[in-house]
């Protein structure tokens, strides 16, 4: 083997080498913006200048290793360049347990998916390290640097494989549910609340079905043909699918999948208006939902939302329904302890209803899984025992005992303009003490992002006592709102990471405070 041989060898192993062990969080990016190359474009730009230091330290080693390997070859010192070798390798070794151990609140899950974009970002760099060595070998060895580059170049070309993979689950999918015409198919979408309505409606049907959900915020085609393929029995008498979307088109899919026969639309309002554009678009695509209902399906609108009532009268359906129009709730009493609240068909007959999910607006999204629930047949005991058993969905209004005396209300799952009202209404009924609110503010809400992040502030300013807000770039807007409500700015804290924000707590909590966690941002959000 020829010494340039040996050399190119050497070289682009080096830079296929130290590029991959500081490609982890690059590969995490993309995978907490679902393998979305725009998503993980504007992911880039919000952080990826932090990430790029790793891959600027391990280009600058290389440089010093090929420093080496020209000095000892000229000096004879072949043995000095192992030790070089094995510095090199060590520093990469280092900037990879480095990434691996940072702390994070969503980890990187290996998947196969994960799995073929590790293998075509390794073909990507053997191959590209070796053109750049033709054309000089320092550009092999600068490799590094372009990480984030690459990874998104391993994610395009495995792009075609990653369809064919989605279209066979997809399509295995749907012959398993063409095989179980009789179950009862129901799709939940909406702009918020669709994963605690999908709950409610579980646990209501449950008083007289067998029930399959989906877990947590399984809401997309790959998610929902996992449990489809997995977890759909025999017994399963009914099947609720909960529908997201960040896409034009991404609710006709799912329904191209579940063929639903009922439908739930619980809100129409601004999210995801980053990669929506328009609030009219998410109108639109919400009400994909409604448009795949068969002729004799049946649809079923929230209160209370302007959106949600016009595309109530919009709907062609015969049995559509707003929450609310058949069965009332009379006598409502709602405050830390939960709500409770007579449940009224208006013929006479009524059953007192008690829940511990927080919020007037959990009693808006009852009333609309009761008129779901009625459609099927419940009665009006079925639907109280059902209401009974309801549990706080994790991170949505979920009240915690610390054991401190503080009261810590999580809603820190996902945020939103009518969410966000919400929790603060919830924070406002709690008097025992002060109430402070933890938030980064919210996101995903395009050129209005900084405009509602500032009505956010209003609100805040007639809820809280204490605000700590995370993140000085992201909390301009909030800051602006809370003066112009008048809010207190000596009891107004800013800090940079949510660590900062439980140590600055700790300092400030005392027993009987509440404290409201509003919205808690992935890493792909963080500044």
């Amino acid at each position: 083997m020829t010494a340039w041989a040996i050399l190119t060898i050497y070289c682009v192993t080096i830079a296929s080498v130290t590029t991959m062990l500081c490609a982890r969080p690059f590969w995490h990016l993309l995978q907490l913006e679902s393998y979305q190359l725009p998503g993980y474009g504007r992911a880039l730009r919000r952080v990826g200048w932090r990430e790029w230091f790793s891959g600027a330290l391990l280009a600058m080693t290389n440089l010093l290793l090929i420093g080496a390997l020209f000095w000892s070859a000229f000096s004879g010192m072949i043995l000095f360049v192992a030790w070089a070798t094995l510095i090199d390798f060590a520093v990469a070794v280092f900037v990879y347990m480095r990434l691996r151990r940072r702390p994070t609140k969503k980890k990187l899950v290996i998947t196969p998916r994960l799995a073929r974009l590790l293998w075509a970002t390794l073909l990507v760099c053997v191959l590209g390290s070796l053109a750049a060595y033709i054309v000089h070998y320092m550009l092999a060895l600068l490799w590094p640097l372009l990480t984030p580059a690459w990874v998104a170049l391993a994610a395009w070309l495995v792009q075609p494989l990653e369809a064919r993979v989605n279209k066979g689950f997809f399509q295995d999918a749907q012959r398993v549910l063409r095989g179980r015409p009789e179950l009862i198919r129901i799709g939940i979408t909406g702009s918020y609340g669709k994963t605690s309505v999908k709950f409610m409606l579980a646990t209501l049907l449950g008083e007289r079905f067998h029930v399959l959900t989906t877990p947590g915020s399984f809401n997309t085609p790959m998610g929902l043909a996992r449990v489809i393929r997995e977890q759909l029995a025999p017994e399963h008498q009914v099947f609720i699918a909960e529908m997201g979307a960040r896409h034009v088109g991404d609710i006709r899919e799912l329904c191209e999948l579940v063929s639903p026969a009922i439908g739930l639309l619980t809100s129409v309002g601004p999210q995801h208006l980053e990669t929506m554009g328009t609030i009219e678009r998410v109108t639109e695509t919400k009400y994909e939902l409604i448009q795949s209902l068969p002729r004799d399906g049946a649809a079923f609108f929230g209160r209370n939302n302007e959106i949600c009532e016009r595309l109530y009268h919009r709907c062609p359906l015969s049995e559509k329904r707003l929450a609310g129009e058949r069965l009332r709730a009379e006598d409502v009493e709602v405050g830390p302890f939960g709500s409770r609240f007579a449940l009224a068909d208006g013929q006479g007959r009524r059953v007192l209803c008690q829940t511990k999910l927080l919020g007037a607006h959990n009693i808006d999204n009852l009333l609309l899984c009761a008129e779901a629930a009625l459609h099927l047949g419940l009665t009006l005991e079925e639907m109280a025992a059902g209401i009974a058993k309801l549990q706080p969905v994790e991170h949505r209004l979920q009240l915690l005992d610390t054991g401190n005396g503080v009261i810590v209300i999580d809603d820190a799952f996902n945020s939103n303009p009518a969410g966000a009202k919400s929790a603060l209404d919830v924070l406002r009924g709690f008097t025992t003490g002060r109430r402070i609110v933890i938030t980064p503010g919210m996101v995903e809400l395009g050129p209005q992002q900084d405009a509602l992040n500032e009505t956010f502030g209003r609100q805040m300013a007639d809820s809280a006592d204490i605000a700590i807000l995370i993140g000085k770039r992201r909390a301009e807007p909030i800051i602006r709102g809370l003066e112009k409500g008048g809010f207190d700015p000596s009891n107004l804290h800013v800090v940079s990471t949510l660590d900062e924000s439980t140590a600055l707590l700790a300092t400030l909590a005392r027993p009987g405070d509440a404290v409201l966690y509003e919205n808690d941002l992935p890493e792909n959000y963080a500044e």
